[in-house]
């Protein structure tokens, strides 16, 4: 069930003198039940290399596999793609449109020629799934906050139960608690259901926090690709790029370069709380065998 781009190349304007790359020889393989964060600067290809997985846009090189299958063969079935390979764009609620949230929903199931109550049983656990209020279903969608705008439309998407689910910049514009109970949705979601998730986002603690891999774009090529540990650990190769490591993984770095011994891959708050009460419990019982403790 894997996606494979397979040297995949993509030209802007093509044959005219502002012809620009936009992806340049892309290969990766996005596998089964992962949680990938795609990274990099404006303008480094993220929203392009997005736009292929599910067809929206034609390579100028290359193949693109789902499933084993070039998605660009003659007879392949888009709009059946698209329906297992769900984008979300950024600013989602702009697509809403219906009279109500439960409507605007059951709009994409309704389009697969499902019975109207398969269509409004996916609408109710899809709203279920990103945590959207049962009070506010019938409302227009023009009168949610932001937040309730921006789950509605993951809604939607999630309602045609997509084995492959591409958010990019899911909580732009969202406020910390609004963006953490987004995310956090998506994560539990991911974990329930095993979908494959993938996060194109600039804020490198939501990708620390979230990601099982991370891939690094740059001029429109892949310029790291691993866990996140390993990722930020190349914190300088990423600022050469204008991009940074969490904070948490500096804050770290420097307590190390003080004298404490902790470890300097923690990229998270949550692991950083812990590395620091370790390294304190540990630097405590070295002070108690050399006999200094209390001094």
């Amino acid at each position: 069930m894997a996606i494979i781009l397979d040297h995949v190349s993509h030209i802007y304007e093509k044959d005219t003198e502002m012809a620009a790359f936009a992806l340049k020889d892309i290969c990766l393989r996005i596998p089964d039940g992962q949680f990938i964060g795609l990274i990099g600067h404006t303008g480094s290809g993220k929203s392009t290399l997005v736009q292929h997985l599910n067809g929206l846009l034609v390579p100028t090189g290359g193949t693109i596999y789902y499933n084993g299958e070039d998605i660009h063969g003659e007879g392949y079935d888009k709009k059946r793609l698209r329906s297992k390979v769900g984008l979300v764009f950024q600013y989602p609620e702009h697509q809403l449109f219906e009279m109500d949230v439960f409507s605007d929903v059951c709009f994409g199931p309704r389009n697969l020629g499902l019975s109207q109550k398969e269509v409004e049983l996916r609408a109710f656990q899809a709203l279920r799934q990103v945590g959207f209020p049962q009070e506010y279903f019938y409302q227009s969608p023009f009168d949610l906050s932001g937040g309730q705008k921006r789950r509605a439309a993951i809604a939607g998407v999630l309602a045609m139960q997509p084995e492959v689910l591409i958010l990019d910049e899911p909580t732009a514009g969202l406020d910390p608690r609004g963006r953490d109970e987004i995310l956090d949705q998506i994560a539990a979601l991911q974990k329930e259901t095993g979908i494959t998730v993938v996060l194109v986002s600039h804020s490198m603690e939501d990708i620390a926090r979230y990601v099982d891999r991370i891939i690094v774009m740059n001029k429109g090529s892949v310029l790291l690709d691993d866990v996140p540990k390993e990722v930020f650990r190349r914190y300088q190769d990423l600022e050469a790029v204008g991009l940074a490591a969490p904070q948490m993984r500096y804050i770290m770095q420097t307590l190390y370069e003080r004298g404490m011994p902790v470890d300097t891959d923690v990229t998270t708050l949550e692991e950083a709380v812990q590395e620091i009460l370790r390294a304190l419990k540990k630097s405590n019982l070295l002070q108690q065998d050399d006999g200094t403790a209390g001094l």
